[in-house]
């Protein structure tokens, strides 16, 4: 299956591409998309992490869970919505720990694309789902897809650092080796959990200390 995704990722994933489950998990999205189902994002935007951030310049992995649910906000970064659109609870509360963390002012958009454009992977395990249906596609076979990008740069890169948010994310963590990446984990910025262990887990701070350890230039977090 020719899969339409930058060119030193499809190099590694191209196998995946022609996995059974990848087959299916694509007729499912078309036969929903033929009954009339709304999908997010659009279509250009499934793999648009990976577009942003070729494999070869991945340094920080943030991971969410499923796009955005609603009209205008997913465009295929985790936890990022298209500039003008008003940002979601959640991202509120990471742009108020990077106000604590790093005296990053606030900013004006929710845009993530110049964190992806420095190295910043914004993966959601799942990337697609139905409109108004949070997890509507989480068991036809994105959660394969993306634990084996996730197994692929933990074996194929070295001093990654990993943000796990939420339990679901964290869960990941038995699958990183702390000997060849950082791994932060922390409850999820959402408003429900994110006085549970997010806001003060300094993740942006420490982030920029390992790639500097390692020889790498710290992330830019300002948005303006």
């Amino acid at each position: 299956m020719d899969v339409q995704i930058e060119a030193s990722w499809k190099k590694y994933l191209a196998p995946v591409f022609s996995e059974p489950f990848f087959q299916q998990l694509v007729l499912h999205i078309k036969t929903e998309k033929q009954a009339g189902k709304i999908i997010y994002p659009s279509g250009k935007d499934i793999f648009a992490a990976f577009e942003h951030t070729p494999f070869d310049q991945v340094k920080v992995v943030i991971l969410g869970q499923d796009p955005y649910h609603g009209p205008g906000q997913a465009h295929g970064l985790s936890f990022s919505v298209p500039s003008g659109v008003k940002p979601p609870p959640s991202l509120v509360n990471i742009f108020k720990e990077l106000h604590k963390d790093v005296g990053m002012p606030i900013p004006t958009t929710g845009n993530l694309i110049p964190w992806a454009k420095q190295g910043v992977l914004l993966l959601n395990a799942s990337l697609t789902v139905r409109a108004n249906e949070p997890g509507s596609h989480a068991a036809i076979g994105w959660l394969t897809f993306t634990d084996y990008v996730i197994d692929l740069l933990v074996k194929e890169k070295q001093g990654v650092v990993f943000m796990l948010w939420g339990r679901f994310a964290r869960e990941k963590a038995a699958k990183i080796p702390s000997y060849r990446h950082l791994v932060l984990e922390a409850a999820h910025p959402s408003p429900f959990s994110a006085d549970k262990g997010f806001f003060g887990c300094k993740h942006f701070s420490k982030t920029n200390q390992w790639l500097v350890q390692q020889g790498q230039d710290p992330i830019n977090w300002s948005l303006t």
